[in-house]
């Protein structure tokens, strides 16, 4: 480590507060009442339950999301025995992992205790507390007795990470290894070179996915395991000594396909890879230095694959790949163990998640590295956030089947769908979103609905679609030039994307018809034949011809080009839908609540007339998802301002109230007024709202754009959007920066706005139900 990486990492440990971790309490206990349920006497009433059903711990308890992380510190990372004190920071930092990719609660104990008993003594004693055991940093042989027995003598999932961590994830990366270097698992040759806790258990690993034990030749710092070796051996050594006549490494790995090192730094040289069999697979673990560096490696052998456990270095072996996700799927089934079923299905899903397109907001996360499979690329990267829902539900999946889960997962959809929030709200949202598309809960799905893009050139459009293939909720058509379209694809290695459609405005065989409907619209608005003509060359006037003649369902623009160039054409073919105003919508999350901002995109300074139509069809979206509309119309001032501002808001007040009295409105207010209760209730409880308004229906553009762009960067809310209301046919304008994952939401939410407008009382009717 360097001098001054170790400085910044006393720093980051010390500043603000010393340590990582803090605890957060998960239920309020503001008043009076609020701290009679968190504590006496209202404590007693789960006490009382738990008593009479010992399983209701995880009902009323964190039990079920809380993992003890536990030391004795006496083998942490490669500083060896520096004692349980001196470990707490390592242990912190696997909570912040726990947390960071599952979203589990974690302990961290380090016990003072070189005692095999008395260790195996004190966990045991912690069962009634943790929903699982993740043993950390104990030291060989001892970690191997202790995991043993606590994993018999304890009915929670007992997981000693630094043995079945990196097990799970080289024996994934070793199945794709060898897939790429064309070699059978049953046929090849592995040498290890360190007999420790990770070697062992790679090795008995290795095993379980085809590797034959004959094939298997072990070194330690003594030279190869053999059969009858006297000096450095115990029991778990002697199961892998082997009958071959090598006596050191170099000899060991003469014509071997594969070396695993969980060793020391520099223990492999040039030559011991030369001499290796051809398309070498070399694991090298060590660290923080490997037993070779790979360029050293790669310069001696071309087809080489090499793995580190460097985040530096292509193919890192990373634990965090495993445990979060492992110990996720074991707590949600309330798992009693983590068996070898359980182990192998996380390495199957990370073997074939590999293999897969990497989604552009992976290689964003690694300054848009891309990502292909091959020899710099044979595991997921630790920041690709399916990691967490391929592996855990394969996990989960395992336990059930091998009969050691207490808790069934009856519709793994939805729990994938609790998955992908755990990862923010925005992307279980859209989980869910597409989940509901795709199980036809809108409308029958008689046809795909058809979307057509006019930037079709665009990278971050590609990307969006191939991301959204194979969920298949959509008939993409691209506007532009095909050999264009096609080689980007091609360089993008975009393979969901072969058979797309693209077309060219001109060569189009609805040229003719769209530029003579087009003239016939806007005759009198000044537009000639020939201009007409022009105009339809334009992508983004052709698309929104094709919209209006219904051979598409709803068009997405804004990629390239900038907001007001895309909504004139909108304005002007598609127009608004009678009786309402074309505006701009953006929809917030934040936990379990939903708010709609409105008009954050196109009118300037929108009358009282436009605000109340306004306000009205926002509502309508609103009960689109299930949410019963209450409205806020905002301003600076609470009932009682006189100035034009005030008024207006007011009177569109008044407007909502006599167009529909059905709905909960009020207004003009304070946006502070408008989202919280005790404000309502305690100073204005004259007001309508008796609850906080869900939409928010601002004064002007500039308040609102100003708003939800503020709220989107600086808050802890969610943003999706912007989308468009009030509009004859659907249509949506991205941000002109939007990213991928933005356009991924913009395109799901707009093939949810096609079915609804295909059939919108049947979605209605669908919410109702």
């Amino acid at each position: 480590m360097s001098e001054q990486l170790y400085k910044e990492s006393l720093k980051y440990h010390k500043d603000p507060k010393p340590g990582k971790l803090s605890v957060e309490p998960s239920k309020p206990c503001n008043t009076k009442y609020e701290l009679s349920l968190a504590y006496s006497p209202g404590v007693a009433a789960p006490c009382q339950e738990i008593y009479k059903t010992p399983a209701k711990v995880f009902d009323y308890t964190n039990k079920g999301n809380l993992v003890a992380v536990i030391t004795n510190g006496t083998a942490v990372l490669g500083l060896g025995n520096i004692g349980p004190a001196a470990s707490k920071p390592v242990m912190e930092g696997k909570a912040v992992l726990f947390k960071h990719f599952a979203g589990i609660d974690v302990f961290d104990l380090e016990i003072k205790s070189d005692s095999v008993e008395d260790f195996v003594k004190t966990v045991k004693s912690l069962e009634p507390s943790f929903g699982g055991i993740n043993l950390e940093d104990l030291k060989a042989p001892e970690c191997f007795e202790i995991e043993e027995r606590l994993k018999k003598e304890m009915n929670i999932p007992v997981f000693h990470d630094d043995q079945h961590g990196t097990a799970i994830i080289s024996a994934a990366a070793l199945i794709n290894a060898c897939e790429i270097q064309n070699k059978s698992l049953s046929k090849i040759k592995v040498v290890f070179n360190g007999a420790g806790a990770a070697a062992l258990s790679c090795a008995t690993l290795f095993i379980e996915i085809g590797v034959k034990k004959e094939n298997i030749i072990f070194c330690d710092s003594s030279g190869v395991i053999y059969k009858n070796r006297k000096e450095n051996i115990n029991k778990y050594k002697q199961f892998w000594a082997s009958s071959t006549k090598a006596r050191s490494l170099q000899e060991a790995l003469k014509d071997a396909d594969v070396f695993c090192g969980l060793s020391v730094a520099g223990a492999v040289r040039v030559e011991d890879i030369k001499s290796m069999a051809k398309k070498p697979i070399v694991f090298a673990l060590a660290n923080p230095e490997p037993e070779i560096l790979p360029e050293l490696a790669k310069k001696s052998c071309q087809d080489i694959i090499i793995a580190t456990g460097r985040s530096d270095f292509p193919n890192q072996v990373n634990n965090v790949l495993g445990f979060p996700s492992i110990f996720r799927g074991a707590l949600d089934t309330h798992a009693t163990h983590i068996n070898t079923e359980m182990k192998l299905a996380a390495v199957y899903a990370l073997s074939n998640l590999a293999k897969k397109n990497v989604p552009d907001s992976v290689s964003s996360a690694y300054n848009n590295k891309k990502f292909l499979f091959g020899p710099e690329y044979i595991i997921p990267t630790p920041f690709d956030e399916r990691v967490l829902i391929s592996v855990t539900t394969a996990v989960a999946k395992a336990a059930m089947e091998s009969g050691v889960a207490q808790k069934n997962i009856t519709d793994f959809e939805k729990y994938k769908e609790d998955l992908t929030r755990l990862q923010g709200l925005k992307q279980g949202f859209i989980r869910s979103t597409i989940n509901k598309i795709k199980n036809n809960d809108i409308c029958n799905k008689e046809k795909p609905v058809k979307i057509i893009f006019a930037e079709g050139e665009s990278k971050r459009i590609l990307k969006a679609l191939n991301t959204l293939a194979l969920d298949k909720i959509c008939e993409p058509t691209l506007i532009g030039n095909s050999k264009k379209i096609q080689a980007l694809i091609k360089q993008e290695s975009l393979k969901n994307l072969d058979n797309i459609a693209i077309i060219s405005p001109k060569e189009s065989p609805n040229f003719e018809n769209y530029m003579n409907k087009f003239y016939e619209k806007r005759q009198r608005k000044a537009i000639s034949h020939a201009e007409a003509a022009r105009l339809m060359t334009n992508p983004y006037y052709f698309s929104a011809m094709a919209l209006h003649c219904g051979d598409f369902d709803t068009l997405i623009s804004g990629a390239k080009q900038n907001y007001a160039d895309c909504l004139k054409p909108i304005l002007q073919i598609i127009g608004a839908k009678d009786k309402q105003t074309v505006a701009g919508l953006n929809i917030l999350l934040l936990d379990d609540k939903m708010f709609f901002l409105t008009d954050t995109t196109v009118n300037i300074e929108p009358s009282s007339q436009q605000l109340a139509q306004i306000a009205i069809q926002t509502s309508i979206v609103a009960k689109y998802y299930g949410i019963s509309p209450r409205i806020a119309m905002l301003s600076y001032s609470n009932f009682s301002g006189n100035t034009p501002l005030s008024k207006k808001m007011k009177e569109a007040t008044q407007l909502v109230k006599q167009y529909k009295s059905n709905l909960i409105i009020d207004g003009e207010m304070q946006g502070d007024t408008a989202v919280n209760t005790d404000i309502l209730n305690n100073i204005f409880s004259f007001s309508d709202l008796k609850e906080p308004a869900n939409i928010l229906v601002f004064p002007n553009l500039a308040s609102s754009n100003i708003s939800y762009k503020l709220l989107k960067n600086l808050g802890k809310l969610e943003v999706l959007g912007p989308f468009l209301t009030g509009i004859n046919k659907p249509a949506n304008i991205l941000q002109r920066g939007a990213s991928v994952d933005d356009i991924i939401n913009s395109i799901t939410l707009s093939v949810r706005a096609a079915r609804i407008h295909q059939s919108p009382k049947k979605h209605l009717q669908t919410i109702k139900n």
